[in-house]
């Protein structure tokens, strides 16, 4: 099991904007009532610039059990994020998770 199903740290730490092509009405596959235009070329997900951050699409608790509620459609910041990177351990210790080993 991934630790990443435990965690959703990375989902509640970080502004996730991507190429407005990601959207499902401009053929692609993030539903576009979960994003927020920032510009012409560029969305964010719903939730990701709010203090706290928290993405409209993650589902569960922090640090227990959670899942992302369009994974299969994710855009790709998210694909790309790397389970145990610098980037997901700082999103840890954020939360008061342990780092990865």
């Amino acid at each position: 099991m991934s630790a990443c199903t435990t965690c959703g740290a990375c989902c509640a730490s970080f502004r996730v904007d991507f190429a407005v092509q990601e959207l499902e009405d401009q053929g692609g596959c993030v539903p576009c009532g979960l994003a927020v235009d920032v510009n012409q070329h560029t969305a964010r997900m719903r939730g990701t610039d709010h203090a706290p951050a928290r993405c409209a699409a993650l589902t569960g608790a922090l640090g227990a059990s959670v899942a992302c509620g369009i994974y299969e459609w994710r855009p790709s910041p998210c694909r790309e994020f790397a389970e145990g990177s610098d980037a997901c351990q700082r999103a840890r210790a954020r939360h008061g998770l342990p780092a990865l080993r």
